[in-house]
């Protein structure tokens, strides 16, 4: 288990120390020095789902006989109430209501968590709140009470519009259902996201090309297409099925990047396309290593401090999660981020961005110089996997291909 690092305040104890050894103890190894603390965003995350994806490794559990709502609100409010003293005073730019299924969530069970959100945090006036939902679950009254909630994003699991892979993928739609859940999100919602994943067990690149011309077709604004891969712990991993190979897998990402290019979108991330303007503004904050707080059963946070960088994680298992609020304990594992590990986890994030990131991005949120990763941006010049210049720092076609061995070239041994 990680060591639980308590965390009170958002500076470091010196005790009896002059200004001058003050100073000097901030720049020893393990302190940080950060001119301004990044965007903040907010997390939520319902972990019940009417069904386990063999391929799905989020914490996500089968709601067998319903689920305990007002019991999990109310250890959500807590959680955050908790929470509060970490990230005082501090504005929430992005929300995003994740799973499992949040879509299985009453309308009034969403508009009281909305509430209890509004009444605990300031938010931006043009802040982004996403829900991610599940075809399965789609209910027009019920989607247009989430709108009214506050939710002005949908996050739709599609992932293909093929009942054949629908089935292999063990999702609890069929295509008819996908297709009218996507109906129902562009007469509700202004903006919303569709999930689709390819190499898929048997695909064929006709039937993958397929899925993205009919995606295409409805004009999201937002697309995230995911190569199926075998997670750890997941039915897939274990029983894997017959998928295309590299070279075919290869093929239908060229298909992918043409179609949506020749369709007006922009690919910003590595699995993400959006009409001009349509980014995901909370995934943004993620790979240009933002701050976020995590609340829910499993969820994460990553926290800066003007001298310390912190990630926490919540009591995993729903039961245990609503038990251990109820005694006043919302954190199970906390650790503070190394020096040495601060550059690899930036670049971990930000290399994702196919446009890159300006140099000065890297001591805004790390608190270190850029020589703290010199001989690795170096290395990964010399590959041909990295372009960069006084300007920008960004992966080349080439790095975005091999995006694995690039991250890995700042892993500090």
């Amino acid at each position: 288990m990680i060591p639980i690092i308590p965390v009170r305040d958002s500076r470091p104890v010196i005790a009896r120390a002059d200004a001058a050894t003050a100073a000097n103890a901030y720049l020893k190894p393990g302190i940080i020095n950060l001119s301004a603390l990044p965007p903040l965003a907010l997390y939520i995350h319902f972990p019940w789902c009417v069904k386990k994806c063999p391929y799905c490794d989020f914490n996500s559990h089968e709601a067998q006989g319903g689920f305990p709502e007002e019991e999990y609100l109310d250890a959500l409010r807590a959680d955050l109430e908790s929470a509060l003293p970490l990230i005082w005073g501090r504005k929430i730019y992005t929300i995003f209501i994740g799973g499992g299924t949040p879509s299985l969530m009453s309308a009034a069970g969403l508009d009281r968590l909305m509430s209890d959100v509004r009444t605990l945090l300031p938010l931006d006036g043009a802040a982004e709140i996403t829900m991610e939902a599940n075809p399965g679950t789609f209910e027009v009254e019920k989607f247009r009470s989430y709108r009214a909630s506050g939710i002005n994003r949908l996050s739709i699991g599609i992932q293909s519009f093929n009942a054949q892979h629908l089935r292999a993928l063990g999702r609890i739609h069929n295509d008819d259902e996908a297709r009218r859940a996507v109906e129902i999100a562009h007469a509700t919602f202004d903006n919303f996201n569709l999930d689709l994943m390819y190499a898929l067990p048997s695909q064929t690149m006709a039937q993958a090309t397929e899925d993205i011309r009919t995606a295409l077709a409805f004009a999201p604004p937002h697309l995230s297409l995911y190569h199926l891969t075998m997670e750890p712990n997941t039915y897939f991993a274990k029983f894997p099925p017959s998928v295309p190979d590299d070279d075919l897998s290869a093929e239908m990402q060229d298909m992918i990047s043409d179609a949506t290019t020749a369709a007006g979108y922009q690919h910003y991330e590595i699995s993400a396309y959006a009409q001009p303007g349509r980014q995901a503004r909370h995934n943004l904050n993620y790979w240009q290593f933002g701050d976020y707080l995590g609340i829910g059963a499993g969820a994460h946070s990553k926290l800066s401090f003007p001298h310390r960088i912190v990630r926490q994680a919540r009591f995993k298992q729903p039961k245990a999660y609503m038990q251990q609020m109820a005694a006043g304990h919302a954190i199970e594992e906390e650790v503070e981020i190394g020096r040495s590990d601060l550059g690899f986890e930036f670049m971990l994030n930000t290399l994702r961005l196919t446009a890159g990131f300006e140099p000065n991005l890297f001591s805004e949120r790390t608190g270190l110089g850029l020589n703290a990763i010199e001989a690795a941006l170096n290395a990964a010049e010399a590959k041909g996997l990295l372009y960069r210049d006084h300007k920008l720092i960004r992966p080349t076609l080439l790095g975005q291909r091999f995006l694995n061995d690039l991250q890995q070239l700042f892993l500090v041994d």
